[in-house]
């Protein structure tokens, strides 16, 4: 997911979003663990893109950027 696309969203999009990736972040490294991934690439995209969305609701959040989304 693209920076722009986050920032185009309200946060409690954001927020719920963030939270289905960090479901399927964990899932993605427990399957990793026990029976092996298909995808090793999915787990750095997720994690890039749960850092994506926390940096921009804490920008949000400090007025660095603006409030409204876009």
């Amino acid at each position: 997911m693209k920076a722009e696309e986050v920032r185009g969203k309200e946060n409690s999009e954001i927020e719920f979003d963030l939270e289905q990736l960090e479901k399927e972040y964990f899932e993605m490294r427990f399957r990793s663990l026990t029976e092996g991934n298909t995808d090793p690439s999915r787990i750095s995209r997720l994690r890039r893109d749960i850092a994506r969305m926390k940096t921009i609701l804490r920008e949000r959040s400090l007025g660095v950027r603006g409030q409204e989304p876009r």
